[in-house]
């Protein structure tokens, strides 16, 4: 088995690979046709101006400089490596010149480790169509539409080539995005990495429309990668900031593929995919990315986090991946634990003094029972969110470092079956 390399690079930004799940756990010839194809999975670690990375990690989403209702001292205890903020939020508030001023993004809100910003492409979308959370991995039955919104929605975006212009959702105010501006604004917020302006499309968009998207697509990642060198060299003072393509194109195999070709050759530090796709084409989607990228370089999966998402996700090539859900589901009092997911506030666990989870370490199970976490739902105290959020985020992030050990241990495959069939209850 690889032996994980302790080298350290002295390069602003640069990743490393470790031990390739092919190579550690030598997956058979029926395991590699039941994923479709040969295991992309490995071990890394990114490098970047403010630390490592070690993957495959789980980046919780500080949405607008904050994890929702989470100190990020509280999740650097839990394991947390980086976060990731959202370009399109932080522009209209604070403003990004207030998060240059300050420092960027990690100095503004008391985050020493790496940062992510994403670029304001999946607010084109969903201010656009007014579809909202369309693009929740579900099959489409009978698609709107290019041009459509959904009922009662106003299109608060509109696109064309050379950018979009958008009105803002807290006054009204219309505002100019293009490739140029979303790489002023993201260098300004200061993150170790960026990612390029994209269109993103839904499900309901026709083949047709997928192609003009990701020709404007590919087209808008040159003039990122041009304002990104000359920000770059104009602001040489300050720390280097990688930037990642976006890889679009739905879920046709022909359009994936020719993303991946296109951006290759442009010079990005690494690529994130993202995209309309259903869950079961996850794997697929994923493997015919990482299949035709380079090697050498991380790719970040955009917005998932359920456990049998999470392990696909891996098991095909991503380092890095984030979402909203850990922390969205704990404010319903929704928690994870081995055995699966539950509500606190179910009746059976008014006298419920155990912790969530007997073998969760996070700060939440150390010290409350379910019988007070439900009490706090039910009085409606802002605590119930942030110690159920704890203890979410940290279920996901032990979930993906167990992977990451098993992987280079060599037991990958015994981890990952071992979770999923207890999570889910399966015989």
């Amino acid at each position: 088995m690889p032996t994980p390399s302790t080298e350290t690079s002295s390069a602003p930004f640069s990743f490393e690979i470790e031990t390739r799940l092919r190579d550690s756990s030598s997956p058979s010839t029926e395991q590699i046709q039941a994923n479709g194809g040969q295991f992309q999975g490995r071990t890394g670690t990114i490098h970047t101006p403010h630390g490592n990375i070690q993957t495959p990690a789980f980046i919780p989403v500080a949405t607008q400089a904050v994890v929702k209702a989470v100190l990020p001292e509280s999740l650097a205890d839990e394991g947390a490596q980086a976060m990731l903020a959202n370009a399109y939020h932080l522009f209209l508030q604070p403003g990004d010149d207030i998060l240059d001023a300050a420092g960027g993004l990690g100095k503004f809100m008391n985050w020493p480790g790496p940062t992510f910003t994403d670029s304001g492409g999946f607010q084109v979308m969903s201010q656009g169509s007014g579809l909202g959370k369309v693009i929740d991995m579900s099959t489409v039955e009978e698609p709107l539409g290019d041009d459509d919104i959904a009922k009662g929605q106003e299109r608060m975006a509109n696109v064309d080539d050379d950018g979009v212009w958008f009105r803002s959702y807290i006054n009204g105010d219309l505002h100019r995005f293009t490739p140029e501006i979303s790489m002023q604004i993201q260098h300004n917020l200061g993150a170790d990495i960026m990612f390029a302006f994209d269109e993103l499309t839904t499900l309901h968009n026709s083949r047709g429309y997928q192609e003009e998207a990701l020709e404007r697509t590919r087209l808008w990642a040159l003039r990122c990668i041009a304002e990104h060198q000359r920000l770059t060299e104009e602001r040489s003072h300050k720390p280097y900031q990688a930037l990642f393509g976006v890889i679009q194109g739905a879920q046709y195999e022909d359009l994936r593929r020719k993303a991946c070709r296109d951006l290759a050759t442009m010079g990005f530090d690494g690529f994130g995919i993202g995209g309309a796709l259903e869950k079961q084409q996850l794997g697929t989607i994923v493997r015919w990315c990482t299949e035709e990228l380079p090697e050498s370089t991380p790719k970040h999966l955009l917005g998932i986090s359920e456990p049998d998402d999470i392990f696909t996700a891996i098991d095909n090539g991503v380092d890095t991946f984030d979402c909203v859900s850990p922390t969205r589901v704990a404010r319903s009092s929704a928690v994870y634990s081995p055995t699966g997911r539950f509500n606190l506030t179910n009746a059976r666990f008014a006298r419920d003094f155990t912790p969530i989870s007997d073998t969760c370490p996070c700060y939440t199970c150390a010290h409350y029972t379910r019988a007070y976490l439900r009490h706090l739902f039910k009085a409606k105290e802002r605590n119930a969110a942030t110690l159920a959020s704890i203890h979410n985020e940290r279920f996901i992030l032990d979930i993906v470092s167990g992977a990451r050990d098993a992987i280079n241990t060599g037991n990958y495959f015994e981890y990952r079956d071992k979770t999923l069939r207890n999570y889910y209850q399966m015989q």
